[in-house]
């Protein structure tokens, strides 16, 4: 039997997650429309077999569709430890404004980027299953565990939250959206020193941007509810994600250390078995795998 194309909404679209996820489902033969303010999103995302609304979340007010993927968001833990209220209306307010358009929409599924490391906290066991406790240490996490609280309230709406890991991959811009690798490559292709905060030994669990995606269509797709981890339950420390980048990249200079970031954990690593099990997902991909892919896009 022949799966029933929808029309998705698509937030933050013209970003680094949200545009390879409409990238997939115009590829299999969705309609997608995108939101995205373009803060930090950038139209050269955008599939050309979309269409763009270039509006903030918090302005949605109808939602004729039959499916939302949620990837907007203010990602920075940073700005949001400086400005928790800021990070709470965007994260917090514009979330709930979206449900309350897909309850009146009549909108079938609702697919949240959630956090697993931020909503965690400090691991009591690693790696972090989906009932360890939830104990986030910056505004940021709140706001995500939040949003999970308030989605449960939505019955109508059939909602899931992927509890994301480090996502990487090509498009990821390091100036709007978090992450490591995508602020260390171009300074590596160019064997130029890096900073690394704090000691380097922190870990992180590193997912391939791919991974990502499959597991959002998984989500939409099937029968699912409530919180999923994706992730690939290795731990790697920035010092060793450092070495192996300057190891693929050729370059040769040692990293500088600066202290450590505020609301940052020491570690987090996600066990993403759960639902890989239940939508018949493949092993994630390597990370030195990712990274030559990634690195490759990076390349001057």
């Amino acid at each position: 039997m022949m799966r029933a194309a929808m029309h998705v909404l698509v937030t933050g679209g013209a970003g680094f997650i949200g545009s390879h996820i409409a990238d997939a489902l115009i590829a299999r033969g969705d309609r997608v429309t995108i939101v995205d303010d373009l803060s930090t999103g950038d139209r050269a995302n955008v599939n050309p077999g979309s269409e763009l609304r270039v509006i903030d979340i918090r302005d949605v007010s109808d939602a004729p569709y039959d499916a939302i993927v949620h990837q907007a968001a203010q990602v920075d833990v940073r700005k949001s430890v400086a400005d928790p209220a800021l990070d709470a209306e965007i994260n917090v307010v514009g979330s709930i404004r979206l449900l309350e358009a897909a309850a009146k929409g009549g909108v079938k599924r609702f697919v949240f980027a959630s956090s697993g490391g931020a909503i965690y906290g400090e691991p009591l066991e690693a790696p972090q299953t989906e009932s360890h406790p939830t104990n986030p240490l910056s505004p940021y996490g709140c706001a995500k565990l939040c949003v999970e609280h308030y989605m449960g309230l939505y019955s109508n709406v059939s909602c899931v939250a992927l509890r994301y890991a480090n996502v990487y991959g090509p498009r990821q811009n390091a100036k709007g959206e978090a992450g490591v690798i995508a602020i260390f490559a171009p300074h590596l292709w160019r064997d130029e020193e890096v900073t690394i905060n704090g000691s380097g030994e922190q870990t992180r669990d590193f997912v391939y941007v791919d991974d990502v995606v499959a597991a959002n269509l998984a989500a939409l797709d099937g029968d699912l509810r409530g919180a999923f981890n994706v992730g690939t339950g290795v731990e790697t420390s920035i010092n060793e994600l450092h070495a192996m980048m300057a190891r693929i990249t050729g370059a040769q200079r040692p990293p500088l250390h600066a202290p450590a970031k505020a609301g940052e954990q020491l570690r987090s690593v996600l066990d993403g078995r759960r639902l890989r099990t239940l939508a018949n997902l493949p092993a994630p991909v390597a990370l030195e795998d990712g990274l030559r892919r990634t690195l490759e896009w990076f390349h001057p």
